[in-house]
């Protein structure tokens, strides 16, 4: 340990500064750690500081005694702080990183190499910010970085860590998304006691910003985004009946959801075995061709809305049970008898699905009595009137069987319209509104314990409502396939984090908010508190602030510490 002079131009003059730092060896050589700031120091207190760290050094002890507090004088009027950081969200996320045990997974699978900056810790601050406050790589580099407590944590110098460092980060850790998969199955059913029984399966897209020529899988496609006019990858998801993910694989983007499945199947049996595991799937993927391809695997599927047609006399009939307030299923045997159909009706999807449907029955009564007002000002082409009735049924596609129109030729030439609604069509509406039909070739299943099964694929939906609105995984800006992979792949280990820290919000039995505990910690700050002494050299302490009661509260509940002092590593 020993003191060592620093000098800094401000304002055209040099000023000279005196730091106390310790050698200390890490995994990547020896290397200087900052203990204390001692600022502008006289010959006198230099040598006392000297000789001390001398002695402490040769003895092997620490610098300030904890057995015998020492005091010292300070001028309380010179007392100040600076270099007030974000501290609580960024330390909770690194926390969390070290349960999981990814601090571990990187540094062992990215190694150690001769770069000042190791990869697994550049890695880490991007899946953290991912989970704290999802940004760019750019905006990690120049604002979020810098003024944030994981530069004291994980003792990398902001300097050092750019956005093109940000951006290569991410080509080292694309290779191991098999590895980590699998790695975090493990840790995650170890921590949490779960259950793999289920296997939940969907699909959705994510869209692009700019062209994406250099990406093969940008393509446009059906867009749950709501943004046809982008390109789009598909990500195919696998999670637990809790939530938590297993594995996902990326599409291009005008895949369609059906054509899937096979793949996923194949790819998770490869990693997790062939255990007879329950398939959950809706019905944008429960195609005849897949349920084949499925073969002896269970499975509980939602049919396509076509297929109710065949059940008319059972929706019509009664011997249907309540299993909840404004819920009842029927249980109806498959044609086979290998199979069993469970219908369902839902009171609030009746009422859902009848205010959509009276909805688009009066926009397009209004089109069509627009059209027709416009037919009888003036003359109108027969085909002009075709393309604007079938631009308005398009449109407006949950009431376009209502209507049977007709366009016909006046003596004129122009267009005549007229149109009647087809009352078959409106008493079928009426009967299987709110109805949908499960299928299944598990046995044992009751019809609730049936329905039960296929609820529970709302855990897919609520990863990806995740993933798009507290992650933000779109729109996507990067344009290289290998860069986009990479960008789903920290977003999908920023899920990890948030299902792990809901599921110890739960067992401390906080419920399931996790957001509510990252905005709570997240207000703990880091700060830097100057001390000027009697004798000269100023005291540089990089504090933590005190939790309020109701942080205490959480740390209390979730089993965390939160320091209350931070070393002054070499920056």
């Amino acid at each position: 340990m020993y003191i060592r002079r620093h000098q800094r131009k401000k304002c055209g003059k040099t000023h000279g500064y005196w730091e106390l730092v310790e050698s200390v060896r890490t995994a990547r050589g020896p290397r200087q750690q900052t203990v204390a700031w001692l600022g502008e120091m006289e010959a006198a207190g230099r040598s006392k500081i000297a000789a001390t760290a001398m002695q402490r050094s040769e003895a092997e002890a620490p610098l300030f005694d904890t057995a015998e507090v020492q005091w010292v004088s300070v001028n309380a009027q010179r007392v100040r702080v600076e270099n007030i950081r974000e501290f609580g969200g960024t330390w909770l996320g690194l926390e969390i990183v070290k349960r999981l045990g990814l601090d571990e997974f990187f540094r062992v699978h990215v190694g150690v190499g001769h770069e000042a900056v190791g990869w697994s810790e550049v890695i880490l601050t991007l899946i953290i910010f991912r989970l704290t406050d999802p940004s760019s790589e750019l905006r990690v580099a120049e604002h979020l970085y810098p003024t944030s407590g994981l530069e004291y944590l994980l003792g990398v110098p902001a300097e050092q860590l750019n956005d093109d460092r940000l951006y290569r980060a991410l080509d080292r850790v694309r290779p191991h998304k098999a590895a980590l998969e699998t790695m975090l199955k493990e840790r995650l059913g170890t921590m949490f006691d779960l259950d793999y029984d289920l296997m939940l399966y969907d699909v959705t897209s994510t869209y692009f910003e700019g062209q994406a020529e250099a990406n093969s899988l940008a393509a446009r496609g059906y867009s749950r985004d709501h943004r046809p006019d982008c390109k789009q990858v598909c990500i195919g998801l696998v999670v637990t009946r809790e939530g938590y993910p297993l594995g996902y694989e990326i599409f291009a983007g005008n895949r369609s959801d059906a054509t899937t499945l096979e793949e996923i199947v194949a790819g998770m049996e490869t990693r997790y075995g062939t255990a007879r595991r329950i398939w959950v799937m809706d019905r944008g993927i429960a195609s005849q061709d897949n349920l084949a391809c499925l073969g002896n695997r269970p499975y509980v599927v939602c049919t396509p809305r076509s297929s109710l047609r065949a059940w008319e006399r059972e929706l019509a009939g009664g011997d249907w049970t309540a299993i909840r307030e404004g819920l009842e299923v029927k249980s109806c045997p498959g044609p086979a008898g290998t199979e069993r159909f469970v219908l369902c009706r839902s009171v609030e999807r009746q009422a859902k699905e009848r205010a959509m449907h009276d909805r688009f029955e009066t926009r397009i009564e209004a089109g069509l009595e627009a059209i027709q007002r416009g037919c009888q000002r003036r003359k109108q082409a027969v085909g002009v009137i075709e393309r604007r009735v079938g631009r308005l049924l398009g449109h407006n596609t949950r009431a376009a069987g209502l209507f049977e129109v007709q366009i016909s030729v006046q003596p004129d030439g122009g267009a005549a319209i007229a149109w009647h609604k087809r009352p078959e069509w409106q008493d079928w509406a009426r009967l299987s509104e709110g109805c949908y039909l499960l299928r299944s070739n598990v046995p044992d299943l009751s019809p609730t314990e049936l329905w039960q099964t296929y609820m529970q694929l709302t855990e897919a939906e609520a990863a990806f409502r995740i993933h798009k609105s507290d992650l933000r995984i779109r729109p996507v800006w990067h344009q290289k396939t290998e860069r986009v992979e990479a960008h789903i792949l920290v977003c999908f280990l920023a899920y990890v984090l948030w299902k792990t820290l809901s599921g110890m919000c739960r067992r401390a039995g906080l419920g399931d908010e996790p957001r509510k505990v990252l905005y709570e910690l997240g207000l703990i700050r880091s700060v830097d508190v100057i001390l000027p002494t009697q004798a000269g050299p100023e005291l540089r302490l990089r504090c933590v602030s005190e939790p309020t009661p109701h942080q205490a509260i959480l740390l209390d509940k979730l089993g965390l510490q939160l320091p209350r002092r931070l070393k002054m590593h070499k920056m």
